[in-house]
C-alpha cells in the first residue's frame, strides 16, 4: 500500500536561522505570508525588487496569532524558478508538500489538511508518474480538441445568458466560474444536477486559509464556521462515495480513471481517495477561472491590444499565453530540499523549504522583455512558466489553453466593447489568485 505523505512530510519544524549564511541579508519588501496583501492583488513591486537585489530571499515565518514556522527560501527569477522545478531529486514536493504551510496542528480540518498532501501534486517519481499517467488520457492535447465542440456550444449559452441579463453583470458568477466548472464536470461524468455543488465547495475552499486565520485569532463568527466544516465534511463524504461507485462500475471518464488507478497493483487509498477529489475539485476549476477574468482586465486595460485581436482572432492563441504570463493564477509552489543545495549562488540546507513565486518568474525582463507590457504578438509569451516545468507540469494545461482561446474568440464577436468597470474582488489567499468577483459592461452587442 502507497505511504501516506500526511504521515512522512515535514509541515512542522522550530523557527530556526537557516543553516548557510545568506547572501543577500536584506529585509523582505513584503509580507508574503499575508492574505490581506493578495486582496490587492499580486505583489509584482515587491517581486521586482526580490528579483533584482536578493533573487533567494530568506524569509522568517510569522503568522497571525504569533505561531512562528521554521523559514523559507523565496525564489523569484525565471533560470532559477526552472531549475528547481527540473530538479525534483534535489527539491521535492513530497518531502514537505506544495504550500508554504499548513497551519496550526489545532486548526487543520481532519480531512482537508492530509487530502493536501495525500494527492498527485505532492507525489515524488516514481509514483508520481506511474499515477499521473492513469490521468494523462483526459488531459492531452486530443482530448482538448475533441472536447472543444462542447466548450464552445457551453460559451454561446453562457454569452446569450449575459446579453439578456446584462448590460453589467458580475463575469465570475456568470461565465468565469461558469465554463470551467462545466469542462471538468464533462470530463468528471460528473451528475448535471449536483454540478452546483462544486461551485460552493470551490467557494469555501478558496477562503479556506482565511477562515483558519481568522479561526486562530478568535475572530471568526460560530455559524460561519460550522458552514465550512460542514461543506468541507460533505465534499470529501461526496467525493469517495462517486469515486468508490466508479470503481464498481466504472465508465468512460475521468472520475473511472482516477477511481480505478492503481499503484504497485494496489487501488489507491480512500486517503488518496480524497486528495485526488479535492486536486481535481479545486486545480480543474479555479486555475481556469481566474485567468478568464484576469485576462479580462488586461484587455481593458489595454484597448489597443484589444483591437488588434479583434482585427485578427488568430492572435487569439498568442493572447491567450501572454494573458496567462501576466495574471499567473497560480501565485507559488514549495519544495523541501533533500540535501544541501545551491540556487543563484545561495546554499540551501537540507530540509529547509524553497518557494516558487511564478508570477515573479513570468515578469523576469531577463526572459521577456518590458515585462509588464501586455502584448498579444510577443513571441515567447507560451514560454511562461505560470503551469510550472518538468514533471509536476500542470496536467490542465490543454485544457486551459483550449478554454481561454475559445472563449475570448466568442466573447470578442459577441461583445467586442466588454470591459471591466473597476468593480473588482480578490479572496485572501497566496496560493492562488482568486478573483471572486469582476463586474463587466457588455457594451454594444
Amino acid at each position: 500500500m502507497l505511504p501516506l505523505v500526511s504521515d512522512t512530510a515535514i509541515v512542522d519544524a522550530p523557527p530556526a536561522d537557516p543553516k548557510f549564511e545568506r547572501i543577500w541579508p536584506i529585509d523582505p519588501p513584503a509580507d508574503l505570508l499575508s492574505l490581506e496583501l493578495f486582496t490587492r492583488g499580486q505583489p509584482f513591486d515587491a517581486f521586482k525588487e526580490m528579483r533584482e537585489r536578493a533573487p533567494v530571499l530568506w524569509q522568517r515565518e510569522l503568522y497571525v496569532g504569533g505561531n512562528e514556522g521554521p523559514g523559507f527560501w523565496s525564489v523569484t527569477r525565471y533560470e532559477d524558478v526552472k531549475r528547481v522545478e527540473l530538479d525534483p531529486e534535489t527539491f521535492s514536493s513530497q518531502k514537505g508538500g506544495i504550500n508554504i504551510a499548513y497551519g496550526a496542528p489545532e486548526t487543520r480540518h481532519p480531512q482537508l489538511f492530509p487530502a493536501t498532501l495525500n494527492t498527485l501534486i505532492s507525489l515524488d517519481r516514481p509514483t508520481h508518474f506511474e499515477l499521473r499517467r492513469e490521468h494523462m488520457p483526459y488531459f492531452n492535447a486530443s482530448y482538448a480538441r475533441a472536447l472543444r465542440g462542447k466548450v464552445e456550444a457551453k460559451i454561446d449559452a453562457l454569452l446569450d445568458a449575459m446579453a439578456a441579463r446584462g448590460p453589467r453583470l458580475d463575469m465570475v458568477e456568470h461565465f468565469s466560474a461558469q465554463l470551467p466548472l462545466f469542462t471538468l464536470c464533462e470530463m468528471l461524468g460528473f451528475p448535471e444536477a449536483d454540478r452546483p455543488k462544486v461551485a460552493g465547495w470551490m467557494h469555501e475552499l478558496e477562503n479556506a486559509a482565511d477562515t483558519v486565520s481568522r479561526q486562530t485569532l478568535g475572530e471568526i463568527d460560530e455559524a460561519f464556521l460550522m458552514r465550512f466544516l460542514g461543506a468541507m465534511d460533505e465534499m470529501f463524504a461526496y467525493g469517495r462515495d462517486i469515486l468508490k461507485k466508479r470503481r464498481a462500475d466504472p465508465k468512460d471518464d475521468l472520475l473511472s480513471a482516477i477511481a480505478c488507478a492503481k499503484i504497485e497493483g494496489d487501488f489507491l487509498s480512500d486517503e488518496y481517495l480524497d486528495g485526488s477529489w479535492l486536486l481535481i475539485i479545486f486545480a480543474g476549476n479555479d486555475t481556469t477561472r481566474n485567468s478568464l477574468s484576469g485576462t479580462m482586465r488586461l484587455l481593458t486595460e489595454n484597448p489597443g491590444e484589444r483591437a488588434k485581436l479583434i482585427a485578427d482572432p488568430d492572435l487569439t492563441p498568442a493572447m491567450a499565453n501572454e494573458a496567462i504570463r501576466l495574471v499567473s493564477p497560480v501565485i507559488h509552489m514549495r519544495r523541501t530540499a533533500t540535501r544541501d543545495a545551491e540556487i543563484a549562488g545561495q546554499r540551501i540546507g537540507e530540509g529547509e523549504k524553497v518557494v516558487m513565486w511564478y508570477g515573479a518568474a513570468n515578469r523576469d525582463p531577463s526572459v521577456f522583455p518590458d515585462p509588464d507590457r501586455f502584448d498579444v504578438t510577443r513571441a515567447n509569451a507560451k514560454d511562461h512558466i505560470a503551469f510550472g516545468r518538468g514533471p509536476h507540469v500542470c496536467l490542465g494545461q490543454h485544457i486551459a489553453e483550449m478554454q481561454l482561446d475559445a472563449a475570448y474568440r466568442k466573447i470578442l464577436a459577441r461583445f467586442p466593447e466588454i470591459a471591466a468597470t473597476g468593480e473588482m474582488e480578490i479572496a485572501p489567499n497566496n496560493f492562488v489568485h482568486a478573483i471572486s468577483k469582476l463586474e463587466v459592461d457588455l457594451g454594444a452587442a
